[in-house]
């Protein structure tokens, strides 16, 4: 009887030991198969320098960090503004930074040695980049990159790219991904729209439209856009396509002018009927 017993308490202990064995299993299982949460962080770095009495230089960048981002080559594509960076962790981003901006003192001081003295009045000329995410909606992940600088002259000059890519993917949308509209009638429905968005620029007669601003014959349909729920945007620099005064254009072309042409993966990804 006494054995009875003990063979009975013994099976239920390795029955009890294989559920708890299994129950661990399955949740080690299920932490595994869980998705990282993406994540957006950012790095910066400002410093400047006196090389004169009359001339001093700044140095600001700021770039974002994307710490569940693993694709090497999406990552080169996140980063195009820069060339081998190599360690995309937040100490390789700022070694970078840090790297960049001695080069961009060294080389203002280097050049400078023959005309430095010259400078009559006091300066700051500067360098500033800076990435900011747009938006993060159904995996397409949209980035503003700015940069802006000045090295004497009447002015400061300044620029912006746009770039969105598919997190599903792992690549960088191009036009081609948003639709298959031939290029000359986008480019139609830009120099139709050229005003829709303006500029805020004024003249002694009042506002004053982006169309009387134009350098060019043709709007290009250039790779620099990006997108929301109602439209998909082309963002152009100074000088790019209007005179330095109209600043930087963005003009919408609307998802119902684009009508017949969209992708289908873009269509079902934001909804679009």
């Amino acid at each position: 009887m006494k054995n009875t017993i003990a063979v009975l308490a013994l099976s239920s202990f390795f029955v009890f030991s294989a559920c708890k064995k299994t129950e661990s299993n399955n949740i080690n299982e299920t932490e595994a198969a869980a998705p990282e949460k993406f994540t957006v962080d950012s790095v910066k770095i400002s410093d400047s320098t006196k090389l004169s009495d009359s001339l001093t230089v700044k140095y600001t960048s700021k770039m974002l960090l994307f710490p569940t981002v693993k694709d090497k080559k999406l990552l080169d594509s996140i980063y195009f503004t820069e060339k081998n960076i190599g360690d995309f962790s937040r100490e390789g981003l700022l070694n970078y930074l840090q790297k960049s901006k001695n080069e961009y003192f060294n080389n203002i001081r280097k050049d400078s040695k023959d005309w430095i003295s010259d400078i009559s009045f006091s300066q700051e000329w500067y360098s500033d980049t800076a990435m900011k995410v747009r938006s993060n909606t159904n995996d397409y992940l949209q980035i503003e990159y700015f940069w802006a600088s000045y090295e004497g002259g009447a002015h400061d000059n300044y620029g912006y790219s746009e770039r969105v890519f598919d997190l599903k993917n792992n690549k960088k949308l191009e036009l081609k991904d948003i639709t298959s509209m031939p290029k000359e009638k986008l480019e139609a429905l830009l120099m139709k729209n050229i005003n829709k968005t303006n500029s805020g620029t004024t003249d002694d007669k009042g506002e004053v439209n982006n169309s009387e601003m134009l350098l060019v014959d043709k709007i290009p349909a250039t790779e620099n856009f990006y997108f929301d729920d109602k439209n998909l945007y082309f963002h152009y620099s100074p000088y790019e396509i209007t005179a330095f005064a109209a600043g930087d254009i963005t003009i919408p072309v609307s998802w119902a002018e684009l009508k017949g042409t969209l992708t289908p993966e873009l269509m079902k990804r934001m909804k679009i009927k």
